[in-house]
């Protein structure tokens, strides 16, 4: 058995009274891939900054053992003199220079008289890129690699400050399926090298894939430490969320009504390139329908529901129809007094307002309803605000809380209640549950029933092939911007859905 190069020992860590982490303690071996899982709020997050020196020795109890030795770690310096290096979600790169200069930024090797010897940079960029079998360019600009390869180039810029202990904060909620094998690959091949990895993810599928022993949180609490191949997805699930769940995507078939939506033949120009980009779409959508949209990354799935919302796009031909009605708004201010709105697949960045308060959220696209003689009224704005926190059992201790403070399943529970206030006849949700943990889906996937029980409809985008067939009454399938298959929810398997995201077409019978 490997020896152990970290050790978390009986962390208690409270904020102003509040006990974010009552008693997590798990150990790292060398060369081992250890999975964190749990709910959102369960307390990854406040875990990581202790590791990482964010918050220091000192703010909490309990200790860290690096190596068989007490760490006290007060900043973030410390964490990566002991060899620990954290990749966080959010890339720390910076677009306007190169994967070499993003490597070595910060410690650039210096050259004579104090000037950075850029040839170096550029040399030795290269021997770490090889070293750990990255195929890029070091000349390369950031801005010009897809989002994988920028995930590549992080984890080479950690391991070049010869960093033993990798902690890897949701590393895929951003890549494509591809990438995401490709970047397990690599934490296999470093794996092999004696480098140690804590892998957080709410994808379960992807724990099972390459972790060797998953430790699951639940209310600050290390609940379970097991070993991958002696345990399965309906216990880790069990233990995240303290209750045995059967149904993962419990859709309830809602009574179907006429058409509520109706594309016909649409082209949209890319509004960058000024070429067609999405060609002869043509779909209906139905009162108490979810209807899935499922493809490849770069298809043309965001870019359909932005256009749709009045946000992306120039349209070439054809034609939108909202009950019945051609649809000639342009503005998503427009779409919104239709009757449509989407919840974007980036909260934090299209979705919310971070640095203000939940109910400044809630009602932001709401305001011309709530506004009299040019006055925000705000006793009905309270009383709406009100009605979605408490519906949307939002886990916060008032609406003034910051949205910032909030875990990612309840920051959702905000851009989707923030839609619903809008009253809306067609809700579009881009990848509603990135992010998020199994309970926190679960209550998506309630809403979504309530929706539809109530006469909305649905148009559901989702990167998760088993969530789309789950929560789809009909699925459509997008290849490079054109219909590649429909499918009746009975008819839909996995293979039949990416054999059609692949260009392989099938229409469904009717």
């Amino acid at each position: 058995m490997n020896p152990v190069v970290l050790e978390a020992e009986k962390i208690i860590k409270k904020f102003l009274g509040v006990v974010a982490l009552k008693d997590i303690s798990f150990n790292l071996r060398a060369g081992e891939i250890h999975g964190l899982c749990g709910e959102n709020g369960a307390g990854k997050s406040t875990l990581i900054k202790l590791l990482s020196g964010i918050y220091p020795y000192g703010s909490y109890e309990g200790d860290f053992f690096v190596h068989g030795q007490l760490a006290k770690f007060r900043s973030l310096a410390d964490a990566q003199k002991a060899g620990i290096a954290v990749i966080y979600q959010e890339l720390a790169l910076v677009d306007d220079m190169t994967v070499g200069e993003n490597i070595f930024l910060g410690a650039e090797p210096p050259a004579v008289q104090g000037l950075i010897d850029w040839h170096r940079v550029y040399h030795d960029a290269r021997l770490l890129l090889e070293k750990f079998n990255v195929g890029i360019d070091p000349s390369e600009p950031i801005a010009k690699l897809g989002m994988g390869q920028k995930q590549l180039v992080e984890i080479v810029k950690a391991l070049s400050k010869n960093s033993n202990i990798l902690i890897l904060d949701e590393p895929t909620a951003a890549l494509a399926e591809h990438e995401v094998l490709i970047l397990l690959d690599i934490l296999r091949d470093l794996r092999s090298r004696g480098i140690a990895s804590i892998y957080i993810s709410h994808k379960l599928d992807e724990l099972f894939a390459v972790c060797d022993r998953i430790t699951v949180l639940r209310d600050g609490s290390s609940i379970a430490t097991l070993e991958t191949k002696r345990t399965n997805k309906a216990q880790i699930i069990k233990h995240m969320v303290g209750r045995e769940i059967r149904d993962l995507f419990p859709r309830r078939q809602s009574k179907l009504g006429a058409s509520v939506l109706e594309i016909e033949n649409l082209t949209v120009a890319d509004p960058h390139s000024g070429q067609p980009f999405l060609s002869d779409i043509k779909f209906s959508l139905r009162v108490g329908e979810v209807l899935g949209i499922g493809a490849l990354m770069g298809a043309g799935r965001t870019e359909l529901l932005m256009h749709l919302f009045g946000a992306w796009g120039r349209r070439l031909s054809g034609s939108v129809r909202l009950n019945g009605r051609e649809l000639s708004a342009r503005k998503p201010e427009e779409i919104i007094r239709r009757g449509m709105v989407l919840v974007s697949e980036d909260r934090r960045r299209y979705g919310l307002i971070l640095d203000k308060t939940i109910a400044f959220n809630l009602s932001l696209s709401s305001l011309a309803k709530l506004t009299k003689n040019r006055l925000i009224d705000q006793g009905l704005e309270f009383q709406k605000n009100n009605h979605f926190f408490q519906s949307l059992r939002v886990k916060a201790p008032t609406l003034e809380e910051l949205v910032a403070k909030l875990s990612g399943g309840t920051q959702q529970k905000i851009v989707l209640g923030k839609a619903l206030m809008t009253e809306p006849l067609v809700i579009f949700l881009d990848e509603p549950t990135r992010g998020i943990d199994v309970g926190a889906k679960l209550e998506i996937y309630a809403i979504i029933n309530r929706l539809t029980d109530a006469g909305k409809a649905v148009l559901l985008v989702s990167s998760e092939l088993p969530e789309l067939i789950g929560m789809s009454d009909r699925i459509v399938i997008l290849h490079e911007g054109r219909i590649g298959g429909e499918f009746d929810r009975d008819e839909a398997t996995p293979e039949k859905l990416l054999a059609a995201a692949m260009g392989q077409r099938h229409v469904a019978l009717t």
